[in-house]
């Protein structure tokens, strides 16, 4: 077999095994979790805001062209209640010590996706930018509502249990800048960051 006709084959040959793998790779799926918020407590400008640790729930939509070349929306929800006070000694300027925010927290994503797939699991990771709506509940006085962008990351494993159905394993971090509910405080103007450990399952349309 000659040069030229060796390459040819090479190259057909190559073609057929990276169709077959973008084939097998593809994906699209719906998934429903349940995590957990973990956030820090930031302080500046006069005033100390610790928000609350809560439970809430993601909807994701998935699609996976290939290793490289994939990405999800997402929707979430949870409770983020903020409690905010003044530093040891300072008032602030309504007088009071502290104010207790109830509120919710809802957050929209859009996200690029990495991942590699082998048997029934799918390691993945993935990075994106979304909006987080922080709306105080019920007839509070002295609140506000907030909106404000989000840096998301995070990385976990699809673990396929049935043709179509599986779980999956994920953490996902969120960082923004701290949320200012109570009009008796100004804002820390503060980052912060939330941490979600979850998990959830998915059905692959």
């Amino acid at each position: 077999m000659s040069r030229k006709s060796l390459i040819q084959s090479f190259c057909l040959l190559s073609g057929v095994i990276l169709f077959g793998c973008a084939a097998a790779c593809a994906q699209t799926d719906v998934a429903a979790s349940l995590y957990g918020t973990f956030s820090g407590t930031t302080n500046g400008n006069g005033t100390v805001q610790s928000p609350s640790n809560s439970a809430g729930g993601l909807l994701e939509l998935r699609h996976i062209d290939n290793p490289l070349i994939g990405y999800d929306v997402t929707y979430s929800y949870n409770r983020d209640n903020q409690t905010y006070k003044s530093p040891a000694g300072i008032a602030c300027p309504g007088g009071c010590s502290v104010a207790a925010v109830s509120a919710n927290a809802h957050e929209l994503t859009g996200d690029w996706v990495v991942s590699l797939h082998g048997a029934n699991l799918r390691p993945f990771a993935l990075a994106g930018f979304g909006l987080l709506f922080n709306e105080p509940v019920g007839n509070q006085s002295d609140t506000s509502s907030s909106t404000k962008p989000v840096f998301v990351y995070g990385a976990g494993l699809d673990w396929g249990l049935l043709p179509h159905i599986g779980l999956r394993f994920q953490y996902r971090g969120n960082l923004y800048k701290a949320p200012n509910l109570s009009n008796l405080f100004t804002s820390t103007g503060a980052f912060t960051h939330t941490a979600e450990p979850m998990i959830g399952v998915y059905f692959r349309l």
